[in-house]
């Protein structure tokens, strides 16, 4: 079974927001992720992330679409 919840960080242990529904002493294991409101810089390390293994002329393709905001949903350029 897989749960996705959201917990917050407390004194040292993980405290969910919602009931988890397991009974006490139930073995989990748990993927933790940091939601998207963290470091701006990480989100700039993301943001940079989009263009690796692009050729110039991918990223230039790229530009254009988002530029043109007509096309921008359907990849179509003027």
């Amino acid at each position: 079974m897989t749960k996705t919840i959201d917990a917050v960080f407390e004194n040292g242990v993980l405290r969910p927001l919602e009931r988890l529904g397991f009974p006490e002493g139930k073995q989990v294991r748990i993927t933790l992720e940091q939601p998207e409101d963290g470091d701006p810089a990480d989100l700039l390390d993301l943001a940079l992330k989009v263009y690796e293994d692009l050729s110039p002329d991918d990223i230039d393709e790229i530009e254009k679409i988002a530029v043109d905001r007509n096309s921008f949903f359907t990849g179509r350029t003027s």
